[in-house]
C-alpha cells in the first residue's frame, strides 16, 4: 500500500475539467491503485521504466511508483489508437 497520491500540476487541471461524475470515478481509481499499486488491468507503459497506465471508460490515468508515493502524471480522454501502449 502506497501512502500518498500526487497529482503532477496537468493530472490536476485535467482531472478539474471533469465533471463531477467522472470525477468521481476517477478518484475511486486512484484511491484503488493506491491500496493496490499493480491492480488487474494495469499496464506498463511500454518503454518506460516505472510507468504504468488504467483505463476508467475512455480515459487514462498515467502515472508512476516512487517509493511510497504514487504520482499521477497525466489523466486524459482519447481514443485507443491515440492511448500509450503498453
Amino acid at each position: 500500500m502506497l501512502s500518498t497520491i500526487l497529482l503532477a500540476p496537468p493530472a490536476e487541471q485535467q482531472l478539474r475539467a471533469f465533471d463531477k461524475p467522472l470525477q468521481k470515478a476517477l478518484a475511486k481509481w486512484l484511491t484503488a491503485i493506491k491500496n493496490q499499486p499493480r491492480p488487474p488491468g494495469v499496464k506498463p507503459l511500454e518503454g518506460e521504466d516505472h510507468l504504468y497506465r488504467v483505463r476508467e471508460g475512455d480515459y487514462r490515468i498515467i502515472y508512476a511508483i516512487r517509493d511510497k508515493t504514487l504520482l499521477v502524471l497525466a489523466i486524459k480522454h482519447s481514443a485507443r489508437t491515440d492511448a500509450p501502449r503498453a
